[in-house]
């Protein structure tokens, strides 16, 4: 893509921005919670499903919650383990944490691919987060009958202690309270995802946030954001830092950090790893 260039510039430029902004709006993904520890394969992988690995051979989270399990008994031992343990265990590494205390006293608002709710567990505001492709902490119909998610903190956790020989007790298979189906993750995939009342409310603190500092000086601040759903974060972000006069945009991500070039001027792009210029700033 010919009108993408590299930049880079370092983290004294982007403080300065962070200082002299009316209000930062951040936008987030994988990458983020990749420096945080968020680790899907590895050490981190082998350590919690080195049993799934052995049985079926795939070798990291993404595949094991791909695989054709025979059983619903396998299928929410796995992912039980799994959402338990990247939706409801600490991260790693205190760096939604540190992001926290950048931007804690600022006009903030996130805007988020992950599922994983970090934002709110290092203390960010609930009104001030969108959480655009689900939650990992939400169940929902499978089919899905009704436009309604349910918290599943305790059923997970039943799940992931009862467990054995990587089968979860049948009477803790989660089926849908309303058409008696099985139930499922509240992520987008597909028609199937569920926006429920709580997503729609986020949504419009999201386009409210927006008409409000429109004329402001707005950072946009984006961290972490590959290349499977640019379009909500990276692209739009894009398109308000040329159509906003007094906005500025920057991006940390390791080895994808870039802009266009018709923004160029107004842009700060650090290809580090995020945790890392955090703790700089």
């Amino acid at each position: 893509m010919p009108s993408i260039r590299s930049c880079s510039a370092d983290a004294g430029r982007l403080k300065h921005e962070l200082e002299a902004a009316d209000a930062v709006l951040i936008g987030a993904g994988a990458g983020l919670s990749s420096s945080a520890g968020f680790a899907y394969d590895g050490e981190r992988f082998q350590k919690n499903f080195y049993d799934f690995e052995a049985k079926y051979g795939f070798h990291d989270m993404y595949t094991g919650g791909f695989y054709p399990y025979n059983t619903p008994e396998e299928y929410w031992a796995y992912w039980s383990r799994y959402i338990w343990l990247n939706r409801y265990t600490p991260a790693p590494k205190p760096v939604y944490d540190g992001l926290f205390a950048l931007v804690r006293d600022k006009d903030y608002f996130v805007l988020t691919t992950n599922v994983d709710h970090q934002f709110q567990k290092a203390g960010f505001d609930k009104k001030r987060l969108f959480y655009t492709q689900g939650d990992y902490g939400l169940f929902q119909c499978s089919e899905p009958c009704c436009q309604k998610t349910y918290d599943n903190k305790e059923l997970v956790r039943q799940m992931a202690e009862q467990q054995t020989e990587m089968r979860v007790p049948r009477e803790l298979v989660p089926h849908c309270p309303v058409c008696g189906k099985p139930m499922t993750m509240n992520l987008r995939a597909g028609g199937a995802f569920v926006e429920d009342a709580g997503w729609h409310r986020a949504a419009a603190q999201y386009v409210e946030y927006l008409q409000q500092h429109e004329k402001d000086r707005v950072l946009f601040l984006e961290l972490g954001i590959g290349r499977n759903t640019p379009s909500i974060v990276k692209f739009s972000f894009w398109r308000m830092t040329r159509q906003w006069p007094n906005a500025a945009y920057a991006c940390v991500n390791m080895g994808e950090a870039y802009a266009p070039k018709e923004i160029e001027a107004k842009s700060i792009c650090i290809n580090e790893d995020i945790g890392s210029v955090l703790k700089r700033l």
